[in-house]
């Protein structure tokens, strides 16, 4: 089913973020557990891209096995750095003869420690030049783009960042999917500001529960993304990574999720970082809400 298509229904819409792993290991435990996600009230599975393209195959095998696997929708990113267009248009007609609708087109973060990252001669600089080749080249894929409540990493200014996201809807994007946050107030800033500037498409809020908090301090800042101080409180009264905490961070994004439910979001989607359990109890801990509205 089309993002368009999924939209167009009663709201909440709930999706879920994997990645591939990068270990066999890794690719057996992911298959064991891919079960868990039976059952659970999902609309669609997205699933991640190496940064020029190191697992592009792993991302096209993801998608299918959870496509045939579990029988929800399933979608491949892709980021365009160091991509050509003609490896763009193979990973889309790839996508499109496996069954794939939906596509998360972005723009990649460069690899670490570099400085410089080529761009090849025949490829793009930013995720709206991306949007507008793949609407050009196929109306087999609807698209999704990031949005990012507390501003992209490389553009603070909040008008100018909102003025990239609506070059990307009017290059042909189908719903925004926001980058994590951990406040509320700044998605649904982020969400006023959007229809403001004229984005019209669906808004999704992205929402990464804290099962680990020291890694989500380094995502966070990666991303550019903030820990609310009454957070960061109640997270360091535990142990750094021990149960405790966890708890603490899954009840925090219990009641976020809920928060946001109940202020007419149209959907979540949940970085899972590949942890069934989080996403099980998170789903559990807002089902009411979500039976009310269905």
């Amino acid at each position: 089913m089309k993002f368009s298509e999924m939209y167009a229904q009663s709201y909440p819409i709930l999706s879920v973020e994997l990645f591939p792993p990068k270990t066999e290991k890794g690719w057996g435990n992911l298959y064991r557990r891919l079960s868990h996600l039976k059952g659970l009230p999902l609309q669609f599975v997205s699933v991640t891209y190496g940064a020029g393209g190191s697992i592009r195959d792993r991302t096209l095998e993801l998608t299918q096995k959870v496509r045939e696997s579990i029988g929800v929708t399933s979608v491949p990113h892709f980021t365009l750095i160091g991509a050509g267009k003609e490896q763009i248009r193979k990973f889309l007609h790839e996508s499109i003869a496996q069954g794939a609708e939906n596509i998360v087109a972005l723009r990649g973060d460069i690899p670490k420690n570099t400085l410089d990252f080529p761009i090849p001669s025949d490829g793009f600089q930013h995720a709206n030049e991306l949007v507008a080749f793949i609407r050009n080249e196929t109306d087999a894929l609807d698209i999704g783009v990031a949005g990012y409540p507390e501003g992209h990493t490389e553009c603070r200014d909040l008008v100018t960042d909102m003025e990239n996201l609506k070059r990307k809807v009017d290059a042909g994007a189908t719903i925004v999917i926001t980058q994590l946050f951990y406040d509320n107030t700044d998605f649904f800033r982020f969400r006023e500001r959007a229809v403001k500037t004229g984005v019209t498409v669906p808004i999704v809020a992205g929402i990464m529960p804290i099962v680990k908090f020291s890694q989500i301090k380094r995502i966070t800042s990666m991303c550019g993304a903030s820990i609310p101080k009454h957070l960061y409180d109640t997270l360091t009264k535990y142990d750094m990574d021990s149960a405790e905490q966890r708890m603490a961070g899954i009840e925090y994004a219990i009641n976020q999720a809920r928060n946001l439910l109940e202020n007419d979001v149209v959907g979540l989607h949940i970085y899972s970082l590949n942890k069934w359990r989080t996403v099980t109890k998170l789903l559990e801990g807002v089902q009411d809400l979500i039976e009310q509205e269905n």
